[in-house]
C-alpha cells in the first residue's frame, strides 16, 4: 500500500519542481535582461564621455531647442496669472447724462434692480467721482480751481454670472442699457481683457508652433549624431552580427545614447531657464512695483524640470530609434 501512495505521488512532485524550475528559468531572463540594459546604458554612457566636444555640443542643442519654448512657454503663464488675478468680471460703466435729477436717478436705479440678467449696481455721484479722482490723480490741487464739478454721475453694473461669460448676450445687455434716456454712454470693461486673453492664445499657439520646429530640430541632430556613431563603428557591428548578434542587440547601446543627449540636454535647458528667470525675476519685480502690482515671473519648479528632462529623454531616444532602425538594417556582413 505504501508502495502504491508513493508511485501515485511521484507525478504531482514531478509536477512541482518543474513549476519550479520554470520559474527560475522565467527569472534568470528577467534578470539577464535588465543586466544587458543596465550594461548597455553605462556602456554608453562612457562612450559618451569618452567625447566630450560633441556631446556637450549635441547636448546644448538639444538644451536651446527646449529652452527657447520652455522660456516662452514661462512668459505667457505668468501674463496669464496676472491677467487672472484681475477682475474679470462684465462690469459695465453707464455714464448718465450730466445734470439728472436725483429722482430720475432712483427710478433708473430701481427698474435696473428688476433686471434679473443684473446681480450688482452701484451708484457714484459727481461729487464722490471727483473726490476719487483728486485722491488719485496726483493733480488734486488743480481740480479745486474748477468752477464746476465735470464729471457726469455714474452707475457700475455687473451682470449675473450665468451671463457674463457669454458675450453675445453681455453685448446684447449693452445695447439694451445704451436705450436708456438716461444713460449717455456705456462702456464695457472686459474689452480689454478679452483682447489680452486673445493675444495670450496667441503667444501659446506660437509656443506650441516653436515647440514642434524645434523638436523637429532635436530630432534631427539626434540622429544625425547616432548615423555618424554607427559609421564609426561600422567595423565593430559587422562583427557582432557575424557571431550572431541581432539587429536589437546591436541597436539597443545607440538608443541609450540617443536617450543621454535628451536627458542632459534637458537638464541644461532647465538650468538655463532658471538662470533666465534669476536674471530677469529682479527687473520685471521693480518695473511691477512702479505700477503697484506684485506680478513676478512664474517659477517653472521641481515639476518643470522634470517635464523638460522627460521630452527631452523622448525626443532623444525618438531621434537615434529613427537613425539607427534605418542604418543598422543595412549593415550586413
Amino acid at each position: 500500500m505504501s508502495r502504491y501512495k508513493t508511485r501515485m505521488e511521484t507525478p504531482s512532485q514531478s509536477r512541482r519542481s518543474g513549476a519550479v524550475e520554470k520559474r527560475r528559468g522565467l527569472i534568470s531572463v528577467v534578470r539577464a535582461y535588465f543586466y544587458n540594459h543596465r550594461k548597455n546604458a553605462a556602456e554608453s554612457f562612457h562612450r559618451m564621455r569618452g567625447e566630450p566636444l560633441q556631446s556637450v555640443m549635441t547636448m546644448l542643442v538639444v538644451a536651446i531647442a527646449l529652452a527657447l519654448p520652455s522660456m516662452l512657454y514661462v512668459g505667457v503663464s505668468s501674463l496669464q496669472q496676472l491677467s487672472g488675478s484681475w477682475d474679470s468680471s462684465a462690469q459695465m460703466t453707464l455714464f448718465l447724462k450730466k445734470g439728472a435729477k436725483d429722482k430720475a436717478i432712483e427710478g433708473l436705479i430701481k427698474e435696473l434692480e428688476s433686471n434679473d440678467e443684473l446681480a450688482e449696481i452701484h451708484y457714484i455721484s459727481p461729487s464722490e467721482a471727483l473726490d476719487a479722482l483728486q485722491g488719485s490723480a496726483g493733480f488734486g490741487e488743480a481740480l479745486t480751481h474748477l468752477d464746476d464739478n465735470p464729471l457726469p454721475p455714474v452707475l457700475l453694473v455687473v451682470p449675473t454670472a450665468a451671463i457674463e461669460a457669454d458675450v453675445p448676450r453681455v453685448e446684447q445687455l449693452v445695447k439694451t442699457l445704451t436705450q436708456q434716456p438716461l444713460v449717455e454712454e456705456v462702456q464695457l470693461d472686459m474689452k480689454w481683457l478679452q483682447r489680452m486673453q486673445q493675444i495670450l492664445d496667441i503667444g501659446r499657439q506660437i509656443t506650441v508652433l516653436l515647440g514642434g520646429a524645434l523638436s523637429l530640430g532635436v530630432l534631427l541632430v539626434v540622429g544625425n549624431t547616432i548615423r555618424l556613431a554607427i559609421e564609426n563603428r561600422r567595423e565593430e557591428i559587422l562583427v557582432v552580427k557575424l557571431v550572431g548578434g541581432t539587429n536589437g542587440f546591436v541597436r539597443r547601446p545607440f538608443l541609450y545614447t540617443g536617450l543621454w543627449y535628451g536627458m542632459f540636454g534637458g537638464l541644461i535647458a532647465w538650468l538655463g531657464v532658471m538662470v533666465a528667470q534669476f536674471w530677469l525675476g529682479a527687473t520685471v519685480t521693480r518695473l511691477a512695483a512702479l505700477y503697484q502690482s506684485d506680478f513676478a515671473l512664474k517659477n517653472i519648479g521641481l515639476d518643470g524640470m522634470l517635464l523638460i528632462i522627460v521630452l527631452g529623454g523622448i525626443l532623444g531616444l525618438v531621434g537615434a530609434a529613427l537613425a539607427v532602425g534605418r542604418h543598422i538594417a543595412q549593415l550586413e556582413p
